[in-house]
């Protein structure tokens, strides 16, 4: 199989490949398919990318783990031109013609698993963008791109040098930063959230680093009612996503 062209990404799965084909078929390269795979939803795939006019080429299973490593690609992959990363200037661009942007920000989440289950749901919840630091932390990777579920190819993520500097500059940008924490002592749904937010959720096992703690404007917990100290970082972001849109409903 050959290399991938320099400034092309790879995602596998066929969730991932299927979601790319419908909603961006004309940023996808090239689509590779096991052999020996032929059941209907690779076959969908097959369809619909020589109906947008995509290389398809069949490859011996082998192939596909020599190119994506141990990974669970489902015998389908492909090869796209990445979505333009935003840098802090192009975020900061964005929020002067966005009403009451929605914006998550990852203080040192190092899964990638983790990273793309936040993005999915920062999509589906119509965040204008995420926020990741570039050292210490998870990073777009073929894994995280995989569990996204094609929200990486619709929602930017801005890897960012400082994460405390971007914080400050967003709060000078007028939103409120919100930061959570399975202590504190306001639950999130005594928070407005409906104006201009950031919502900074801290790394597995650690949590958020004392620097940006210090930092946020507001620190909220979610009702906990069982014995587990803290969720998920993943499933927090979710709970608190979605406690947005649901204040944002009511308006």
């Amino acid at each position: 199989m050959p290399t991938s062209p320099q400034g092309v990404q790879r995602i596998y799965g066929l969730h991932a490949v299927r979601m790319m084909l419908e909603r961006h078929a004309a940023r996808v390269r090239r689509v590779y398919l096991a052999e020996r795979r032929a059941d209907g939803r690779v076959r969908a795939i097959e369809e619909l990318a020589q109906r947008h006019a995509r290389d398809v080429q069949r490859v011996e299973p082998r192939a596909l783990q020599q190119l994506l490593g141990d990974v669970a690609h489902q015998g389908v992959a492909a090869e796209i031109e990445p979505l333009a990363p935003w840098s802090e200037d192009a975020l900061l661009t964005a929020l002067q013609a966005a009403v009451a942007p929605l914006l998550l920000a990852l203080d040192g989440v190092q899964d990638p698993h983790n990273l793309g289950a936040c993005l999915r749901t920062a999509d589906a919840c119509g965040a204008l963008a995420l926020i990741v630091p570039r050292d210490r932390a998870a990073q777009l990777t073929p894994a995280a791109r995989k569990v996204a579920a094609g929200a990486a190819e619709s929602t930017p993520v801005v890897t960012v040098t400082n994460l405390v500097r971007t914080l400050r500059l967003l709060k000078e940008a007028g939103l409120w930063v919100v930061g959570a924490d399975a202590a504190a002592q306001q639950r999130a749904d005594a928070v407005d959230l409906k104006g201009p937010v950031v919502l900074v959720l801290g790394g597995e096992g650690g949590g958020l680093r004392q620097l940006t703690r210090a930092h946020c404007d507001f620190m909220v917990s979610l009702p906990q009612r069982g014995a587990v100290e803290s969720l998920n970082v993943s499933v927090a972001a979710g709970m608190l996503l979605y406690e947005c849109v649901r204040q944002r409903d009511k308006i």
